[in-house]
């Protein structure tokens, strides 16, 4: 069992981040607090759910929480500050934006930044803590669909499918079609392919 440090929190958010592996696009946020009184079943990692459960949580998410934000950091900035500190500035984001505040942050990892609020990171935490499952959801949902309307756009690079991901297909389609604006110049599959 998992020893937390927050006897008084009332109000928990969990926050946690998808995209931070992928080649191109937003690395997503969100963060979320659960209403005590409406407890959502079903709720896990969301690389451990399929994409028509991750689909039907996202709306009943967003329905049934006390509060919900969903944030990011654009390309421009994980190139300029590196996809560690894009992240974290994303995830605070994610916690400013929620219109309540919250008295105690859960994040999903082993980093944490500085919300002004009292925080932990819990390792595993969207396996083991419902509100960071919530998050990863909202996030991963996004995320997805966003990859989804992108390859619609560029249908070359295969985004649909991989959803941005070093994937030997994806490489393979930036080598043929060179780099656009979606990509992380910083990422070094990409500094590699870009053909300047």
């Amino acid at each position: 069992m998992l020893e937390f440090t927050y006897p008084d929190a009332t109000l928990i958010a969990g926050v946690d981040e998808v995209g931070r592996g992928p080649l191109c696009g937003d690395v997503v946020t969100a963060a979320v607090i659960l209403d005590p009184n409406k407890p959502i079943k079903g709720l896990t990692d969301s690389k451990k759910l399929t994409e028509k459960k991750r689909e039907h949580l996202f709306d009943i998410i967003k329905q049934d929480a006390l509060a919900w934000c969903i944030a990011r950091a654009s390309v421009d900035e994980i190139d300029k500050l590196n996809i560690l500190h894009a992240t974290m500035l994303a995830m605070q984001r994610a916690v400013s934006g929620l219109p309540i505040k919250p008295n105690f942050v859960l994040v999903d990892g082993n980093r944490c930044p500085d919300f002004g609020i009292q925080t932990q990171a819990v390792v595993k935490g969207d396996l083991l803590v419902p509100e960071i499952s919530a998050a990863s959801i909202l996030a991963k949902v996004t995320r997805d669909r966003e990859m989804v309307e992108l390859d619609k756009l560029y249908p070359q690079y295969g985004l649909a499918k991989h959803k941005g991901y070093p994937t030997k297909a994806h490489l393979a389609a930036i080598k043929e079609h060179g780099i656009n604006h979606l990509y992380r110049k910083s990422f070094s599959p990409v500094k590699s392919l870009a053909l300047f």
